[in-house]
């Protein structure tokens, strides 16, 4: 059995050679069959969570459900689909909607029971009390926002202009453009924080993944051209769209853990090796030999396991 995490900018499989991401933002046309089929051979069955139903090229949650399940039964016509009732499902249901972090909650917390799971991907942040599954279970999207388990924002896709409404500019504070021009992967690799290879999304303008690049379009973001700014102002921006981002999560992380009374930290995704360092918290891709960044696909695989139904 392999695992496999649906998202709507990417997809994530598991399987015995290791964690393997797609780019493969979510439209009607999205080649999401193509990309699963080379993983079906030798009767292979999978397990499989999901959070790309919410994308906005299907007209609700239901048709962004069914889309993803049929293209996964293309390859996989016995696939087990795990929802927010901490069950397996083998066909639509709504259940299924966003259950990505509940499989991970699920195979974490016999691990970690009184922990919190900070798990930064590329475009949100979710924030998991660990002894809390039972109420856990059941949560959409739109009540785990409200309940600030769920941040909305990533270290490679949010839009600069989320983070922050104005930079300091040469000593002038600057209101930002709110125009696509730069995202959180730009400040992230200009400050050194993830290397090329790391940023697996489109970049706003389409041009390279460099830090020159990077500085140009976090320059754009004041209406304005690298020359223009300079180097250093550029590399400012970048810094102070980090300060904004982390204090978001370090703020939601710290209410979670109030609320909770959990003791500890446990970091995956993408963020995970700068949030532990910066939280003093466990990094998951040291204890799961690299498959933090796919943690919701690496854990429907081992609930899948753990339940019997492999």
């Amino acid at each position: 059995m392999i695992g496999i995490d649906v998202g709507g900018a990417n997809l994530k499989v598991v399987d015995r050679a290791g964690a393997h991401i797609h780019y493969c933002p979510l439209w009607t046309e999205a080649p999401l069959a193509d990309l699963l089929a080379p993983y079906a051979k030798d009767g292979e069955n999978a397990a499989v969570v999901m959070s790309g139903e919410l994308a906005d090229s299907f007209s609700s949650k239901a048709e962004g459900i069914k889309f993803i399940v049929e293209a996964v039964q293309e390859s996989f016509p016995d696939a087990l689909f795990y929802g927010t009732d901490g069950a397996f499902h083998d066909g639509p249901v709504p259940q299924l909607a966003a259950a990505n972090w509940l499989a991970s909650a699920d195979y974490l917390r016999e691990r970690y029971p009184n922990a919190v799971l900070l798990d930064v991907g590329s475009t949100t942040a979710d924030i998991v009390p660990l002894n809390r599954f039972d109420d856990l279970c059941g949560l959409t999207d739109l009540l785990r926002l409200q309940q600030g388990y769920l941040v909305y924002t990533g270290m490679l896709r949010t839009n600069v202009a989320t983070l922050v409404r104005a930079v300091e500019v040469g000593g002038i504070f600057t209101p930002v453009s709110t125009e696509y021009f730069a995202c959180s992967g730009d400040a992230h690799l200009v400050l050194g924080q993830i290397a090329p290879e790391d940023y697996t999304a489109a970049t706003p303008d389409g041009g390279p993944v460099t830090v020159e690049a990077a500085m140009r379009r976090l320059a754009r973001v004041v209406c304005a051209d690298l020359e223009e700014i300079g180097e250093a102002a550029a590399r400012g921006i970048a810094a102070q769209c980090w300060t904004a981002q982390a204090g978001m999560i370090v703020r939601a992380v710290s209410t979670c853990m109030g609320t909770s009374e959990c003791n500890m930290i446990v970091c995956g995704g993408i963020g995970s090796p700068l949030f532990a360092g910066m939280l003093s918290g466990v990094d998951l891709n040291r204890e799961l030999r690299g498959m933090a960044d796919a943690l919701p696909a690496y854990a429907v695989l081992e609930v899948a396991g753990r339940d019997g139904t492999r």
